[in-house]
């Protein structure tokens, strides 16, 4: 682990404020530093609630990672996308929400509204975890359309949008995609 990674990425964060979109592309070698720096340095830290919307990880698998890491993870709300597709077996959580499919992009949305609603108003970090793997589930206009309406509705909260984008693995339409919908594409090796 490298507690630098976490810490810059955090810093990032706070130089950019809330409102601001963010795509963080990562390398497989970083995956763990950066989701630590999300969820405990920057909102652990900051007295966020996290909302974790999770498209490549089952909820689970992740929750067990983080305590590995030793995270705190009551602020941690997970919207489970995947768990459906790769198991029939799916652990109750009091702070998981299980969507059917990563297809269901409208549910996602909805979901983090509920979320939102449910904390009354506290300030958020919202991690998309990950836009690759929704790419593999979605067709990129309907992508499109789901970042917009995401986005732009977290923004209007003050919350904190950030998405992760496995570098390399982006298709050229995905990647103007987030060009054209994200305020910040930061490439995680390029953080100081």
């Amino acid at each position: 682990m490298n507690d630098d990674i976490g810490g810059n990425v955090a810093a990032k964060l706070e130089e950019f404020g809330p409102s601001v979109s963010v795509v963080l592309e990562i390398g497989m070698d970083t995956y763990f530093d950066v989701v630590r720096g999300l969820t405990d340095n920057f909102a652990g830290k900051k007295g966020l609630i996290c909302v974790y919307i999770t498209s490549s990880v089952p909820a689970s698998a992740m929750l067990s990672a983080l305590k590995m890491l030793e995270v705190d993870t009551k602020g941690i709300h997970f919207i489970d996308c995947i768990s459906h597709l790769v198991s029939r077996d799916i652990a109750t959580s009091e702070n998981t929400i299980y969507i059917d499919n990563p297809t269901m992009l409208e549910s996602i949305i909805l979901k983090v509204d509920f979320l939102s609603r449910k904390m009354k108003g506290k300030p958020m970090l919202v991690v998309l975890d990950s836009i690759n793997s929704l790419a593999i589930h979605n067709d990129v206009k309907m992508l499109s359309e789901f970042l917009q309406v995401l986005l732009s509705g977290l923004k209007s909260k003050g919350a904190y949008p950030v998405i992760i984008s496995v570098a390399g693995q982006a298709k050229p339409e995905l990647k103007e995609v987030m060009a054209l919908v994200c305020d910040q594409i930061v490439p995680v090796q390029m953080i100081p």
